[in-house]
């Protein structure tokens, strides 16, 4: 650590030669010495303490979630502290705390995680799936307001990505005794962490207060990544790493695994900053999270492979939502018709209002010239691509939820959303001056790139669904690591960026609902006839190979359609998130589990979903529009963590009482 702690203060913009360097970390009033100890040796000191901060509180949740694949970044609490504090940067602009606003937001993030996944047997996969899906909705939040208070949050793209750079000691001086602080408190309880890895039922049978150790761990280790992300930003997958490599060396006994980890985790930040800063041009500065992700992306998939309890898990359990069975016939009726409604409200609400009367004669060949262009050639066009978009991302969603038997599974989990943008980003970059009939093209090879190395690394004999969903969990952070470098280091706009990212309908036209429509036109039919096996795959595995069905076959051909449709989808209106989540869900709460029905349910309520999220971005702050997948995420997201919580709603009352008996010391 020491060597690379003085080969990062060597590196820099302004070269500085190897004396100047050791002569300017003690004395010295020249300019080259100004930079070393005001500006290199504060990003180096900060990478230590950010690092060894999210070295800690990555062991801590994974001791108390007795979850290998437990940290900041997957259980959320990151994306948590940066919503927080980019909601303070709007509403309170320089009079709250960092530190506080980051632990409050981290602190409640992790509970609702926790809470959503289930107090009791809670698997990795479930709780990372939980992190996961908070996490893209925080994302989509923070996105929102980020294009929204544009001038207000300034600087917070980059930075949220995750930059050390630094002017002076103030960040070292406010963070370094906060993580001291919380390092001796995560020593003191060593002892009790050791014990509580045998089980709770030994833990209190040795006089072990559980609920009190759980309760400060979580809040250690949620203060500590509050702590990095108030200073260095969200730089994910440090606290997942570190652990590992010191329990790699053989330690267990949380004595050496709290400072192993601390000095581990400094090591990686270091490194990725190293490679940060050699990477970075005159104009651009690589954020030093992208680099991270890039290294612990890997690493996440290595761990899918190589963990006993994905490899064990042939499937993983899926949440148990209430079904009112409702008539087919019926709700299928209900939803044709509501399809056509929020058609006609968007095709009435705008700058220019029309009645029912006006949008019938136009549609017949009638109206005034004014009426003609806006409906054919504004309106309606994008509201067909948002339809048909809608549609495929929600049936591409059910079929990947009926391959993994996850309900938490979707385009957006399993890297095909980020592998899109990742592609479509690419060709914007590289080929700027390439025709606008190429994007699509480009998020379509993406997405098929990035889902094809997903199952590539998922197979070990066969594919598990619970191995395939973390390691399209890593996809997708690899991607979106891509997508941030490539941001940065482009001349585009961030506010243009985050646009297209988002996910949106504006100005789509004929011709790329003409490229559109061709997919779900004949992959849809293709998923009612598949339908039959995600069924039997819901059964188990033994009764699908009785009956003859070929497992490895049917999962192929099903994923197959669920990755043309999201890709087609995503190629052609970005990256719309949360559709393949909530129109699955909404679709079994409404019907049951029955597949053959759930696809033509499922696609309208995802075309409802997006049609009625264009309507209401257009017109709702107009003239300025906001992107359609933001839209969809802030309709969504309630909803979806109400599906979400019935099963565990009361998962955070052992920390309350624990808190309680902690303040009162009722024990």
């Amino acid at each position: 650590m020491v060597f690379l702690l003085f080969l990062h203060i060597c590196q820099g913009r302004t070269e500085v030669d190897f004396f100047s360097v050791v002569s300017g970390l003690f004395f010295g009033d020249s300019p080259e010495a100004q930079v070393i100890q005001f500006v290199r040796l504060p990003r180096a000191v900060i990478a230590v303490i950010s690092g060894a901060a999210l070295g800690v509180s990555g062991a801590l949740l994974q001791t108390i979630t007795r979850n290998s694949l437990a940290s900041p970044t997957t259980l959320g609490i990151n994306a948590g502290a940066y919503f927080a504090l980019t909601v303070s940067a709007i509403a309170f602009p320089g009079k709250l705390s960092p530190i506080i606003v980051t632990f409050v937001g981290g602190l409640l993030t992790a509970i609702l995680v926790y809470t959503i996944a289930g107090a009791t047997q809670i698997n990795p996969l479930r709780l990372t799936l939980s992190g996961i899906a908070v996490s893209l909705a925080l994302s989509a939040f923070t996105a929102a307001l980020q294009l929204l208070f544009e001038n207000e949050t300034t600087g917070l793209f980059f930075w949220g990505a995750g930059s050390l750079s630094q002017v002076d000691w103030n960040s070292s001086i406010y963070a370094a005794p906060k993580v001291i602080l919380a390092v001796i408190i995560a020593l003191w309880i060593a002892k009790a962490l050791d014990i509580l890895l045998l089980g709770e039922d030994v833990a209190r049978s040795l006089g072990q207060k559980v609920q009190q150790t759980r309760l400060i761990t979580t809040i250690t280790a949620v203060f500590l990544a509050a702590v990095a992300v108030s200073v260095v930003g969200s730089i994910g997958f440090v606290g997942l790493v570190a652990p590992h490599l010191i329990r790699l060396l053989g330690y267990r006994s949380h004595f050496l695994l709290i400072p192993g980890s601390a000095i581990w985790g400094a090591i990686i930040l270091l490194g990725a900053d190293i490679v940060a800063q050699t990477l970075t041009t005159n104009l651009s500065e690589l954020p030093t999270g992208s680099i991270t992700a890039l290294i612990g992306a890997p690493f996440l998939i290595i761990l899918a492979r190589s963990s006993q309890q994905t490899s064990k898990s042939r499937s993983s359990n899926q949440f148990s939502f209430r079904s009112n069975s409702l008539d087919f016939s019926l709700i299928f009726f209900g939803l044709s018709v509501a399809l056509c409604v929020f058609l006609f409200i968007g095709l009435s609400w705008g700058n220019l209002s029309l009645n029912l009367g006006q949008i019938i004669s136009t549609l017949t060949g009638g109206g005034n010239a004014l009426s003609q262009r806006v409906i054919w050639q504004l309106r309606l066009p994008r509201l067909l691509v948002g339809m048909f978009a809608g549609a495929s991302l929600g049936v591409s969603g059910l079929l990947l939820q009926g391959v993994v038997r996850n309900s938490l599974a979707g385009p957006e989990i399993v890297g095909i959303t980020s592998g899109a943008g990742l592609g479509a980003l690419l060709m914007l970059v590289i080929f700027p001056e390439a025709p606008v009939e190429m994007i699509p093209l480009a998020a379509f090879g993406g997405a098929i790139a990035a889902f094809g190395t997903v199952y590539l690394f998922a197979w070990q004999n066969g594919i598990s669904p619970t191995r395939l969903a973390l390691v399209g969990v890593a996809m997708s952070a690899f991607c979106a690591a891509g997508i941030n470098i490539l941001v940065v280091f482009s001349k585009l706009r961030v506010a243009q960026a985050l646009v297209w990212l988002s996910g949106s309908t504006y100005a789509r036209s004929w011709e790329e609902l003409g490229r559109l429509i061709i997919f779900p036109l004949i992959l849809l039919p293709l998923a009612a006839i598949v339908a039959r096996w995600l069924d039997l795959m819901a059964l188990g595995e033994d009764l699908p190979r009785s009956l003859g069905l070929s497992l490895q076959k049917a999962r192929g051909i099903a994923i197959a359609i669920a990755v043309a449709l999201a890709a087609a989808a995503v190629s052609t209106v970005g990256t719309v998130s949360f559709v393949g989540l909530i129109a699955p869900h909404t679709a079994r709460l409404l019907i049951g589990y029955h597949h053959r029905q759930l696809v033509p349910i499922t696609a309208l309520l995802g075309a409802i979903l997006v049609t009625l999220a264009d309507t209401i971005g257009r017109v709702i702050l107009a003239p300025k529009e906001i992107p359609s997948g933001l839209v969809t995420a802030i309709i969504g997201t309630p909803y979806f963590l109400w599906l979400l919580l019935p099963q565990g709603k009361w998962a955070f009352l052992p920390y309350w009482k624990s808190c309680k008996e902690l303040i009162f010391n009722r024990r």
